[in-house]
């Protein structure tokens, strides 16, 4: 089901309902506290008027001040749950991101950054902020202009065609400018996360803009994409400057025709002079009230704006998995595939077309095929990450649909081409501090890829920290941590994309012997340039324009 943004905003406002009556609750209390304070600077008017300096002005005096107080009371109050809300919107955001970013599809993901989708994570700070200020200052002035109007409607009933006025004025206000208002938020913020999705590619590429023609692009175009946000930012503008400007206008009128109305009802005897100041009081409340309403409107966008980005990620589909039995456990995998067609998303034509391969337990298997032919697509079909467009993928005579992908996936190693080491220790890389795994199996996969020189080379061995991509590593220990970590859980299957190309030959071909020797029963599928896998691989599989053209198995 698409929601639209405001749809969005009510349904996360849902899930702390108990805080939001609260808050709003607080803010009655608080309007109706602001409102006692101009009756009582009537009675005291009334009484000062009359000569009477008593006991009862005294205690009016009193009661004033305590309405104040307890007006600040209320408001700290209001702070304290709304800081509670906003850890809940952090939070909440924060594992909505880490759960899902994981599991969207990978057809989903299709002409889609995943790094500028992690980006939209800050709109949550938005959200935050304008959150607890639309529950604090638009429900405060809100209620204070309902409460204001009744009230002033006691006085006399012109203040009843001054409260129809204002309703209307708010009504205008905020039907003709909604739908602009929120479209040049969402085109700002679109150009906004450009700006910054390319100032990330400038970071990631820094060495390469160093040169000055290549930096002078990096600048040019960064200008073009600021200008586009400044085209759409000041369309926005001039959207929340119009309102203000309508709100200038209508607090001149209602001024001058309550300051002119208003002494003309006292000197007509209609109303007192105590009347007279409590109605102005009250009515600068409510037109203060409507201006924190108007300019509050920049910042409802803002939220509606942040709810859509982060809601757009929300939407994005993610993997169905089923559970089976919790003993349930793949002994041996033998895949096959019938027909399997694959073509990604808004595109014409098939990545692959009827493929019909079985692969047995054990099988060392080299895809062999030009760039573009399919090897990668097919390989991440098999490993699960993707579903065929049409056909079907079978493990053991079962559909792939009706495998439990998260039992699959603990039997299987894969690298494939944007995985880089990420940021924590070596031993969070290769484990992910699984508990399950033994000191053996760690030391057992280090010596396999050849790693365990360089860690002890290391002060901190196993727990030296590893930067962001591997920064700090070379490129073949950065691979060879990969490695360790594919095969760390002796997986039953191996999908390998080029994962030995930053290696010398030597230590490549170690390597290579390790993982296609027959003692290591897992199966491998491989695509890669270096020729010796092919040679070492008992069979070769070449895929040509999305078909299997030749399948050799060597004797």
């Amino acid at each position: 089901m698409k929601y639209t943004p405001f749809q969005r905003l009510t349904n996360l406002l849902k899930l702390d309902r108990k805080d939001v009556v609260q808050i709003i609750l607080y803010a009655v209390f608080a309007g109706l506290v602001s409102l006692s304070l101009p009756l009582g600077i009537q009675a005291i008017i009334n009484l000062i008027q009359s000569g009477r300096v008593s006991a009862s002005w005294v205690l009016l005096v009193v009661i004033v001040i305590i309405g104040v107080a307890l007006g600040g009371i209320l408001s700290v109050m209001q702070l304290r749950i709304t800081e509670n809300l906003q850890q809940k919107i952090f939070v909440r955001s924060s594992f909505e991101f880490s759960y899902r970013l994981p599991k969207i599809k990978l057809e989903a993901l299709y002409n889609q950054y995943a790094p500028e989708l992690a980006n939209r994570f800050f709109d949550t700070l938005t959200i935050q902020k304008g959150t607890s200020k639309l529950l604090i200052d638009f429900s405060s002035a809100l209620l204070q202009i309902i409460f204001g109007i009744i009230l002033l409607s006691l006085y006399h009933p012109f203040f009843i065609l001054f409260g129809a006025l204002l309703l209307v004025l708010l009504y205008s206000i905020f039907k003709f400018s909604y739908t602009t208002g929120l479209n040049t938020s969402l085109k700002e913020s679109k150009y906004k996360y450009k700006v910054v999705g390319w100032l990330q590619e400038i970071a990631r590429n820094n060495s390469s803009f160093r040169k000055k023609d290549n930096f002078e692009f990096a600048l040019a175009k960064n200008n073009s994409l600021v200008e586009q946000y400044l085209v759409h930012r000041e369309k926005h503008f001039n959207i929340i400057k119009r309102q203000f400007l309508q709100l200038i206008g209508f607090k001149v009128i209602i001024t001058a025709s309550l300051l002119l109305i208003g002494g003309y009802l006292v000197v007509s005897q209609e109303m007192n002079i105590g009347q007279f100041v409590a109605a102005e009081i009250i009515i600068l409340l409510v037109i203060n009230s409507v201006e924190k309403v108007i300019l509050g409107l920049e910042t409802f966008y803002d939220v509606l704006t942040s709810v859509e980005k982060i809601g757009q990620v929300v939407d994005m589909e993610t993997e169905k998995t089923i559970s089976k039995e919790p003993d349930f456990c793949y002994t041996n995998i033998q895949m096959e595939t019938d027909n399997l067609s694959f073509k990604f998303p808004d595109s014409p034509d098939y990545v692959l077309s009827k493929i019909n391969l079985v692969i047995n337990p054990g099988e060392k298997i080299y895809l062999d095929g030009k760039n573009g032919s399919g090897k990668s697509t097919l390989i991440r079909i098999l490993a699960g990450l993707m579903q065929p467009t049409s056909g079907s993928f079978a493990i053991n005579d079962d559909t792939y649909r009706k495998v439990d992908i998260n039992q699959f996936r603990s039997h299987i190693g894969t690298i494939l081409h944007e995985e880089t080491p990420f940021e924590g220790t070596i031993l969070e890389n290769i484990t992910f501090n699984n508990p399950h795994v033994t000191h053996d199996q760690i030391k057992w996969a280090i010596d396999s890829v050849g790693l365990g020189e360089f860690i002890k080379s290391l002060p901190d061995g196993l727990d030296t920290m590893i930067f962001p991509e591997g920064r700090q590593l070379s490129s073949s220990n950065a691979q060879k941590i990969l490695l360790a970590r594919s095969i760390v859980n002796r997986p039953k299957i191996l999908f390998y994309e080029d994962p030995l190309d930053k290696m010398d030959d030597d230590a490549a071909a170690r390597i290579i012997d390790f993982l296609t020797d027959a003692k290591n029963q897992w199966t491998l599928i491989v695509t890669s340039k270096n020729p010796y896998w092919k040679q070492k691989c008992m069979r070769v599989i070449e895929i040509q324009e999305g078909k299997i053209n030749n399948d050799i198995l060597k004797s």
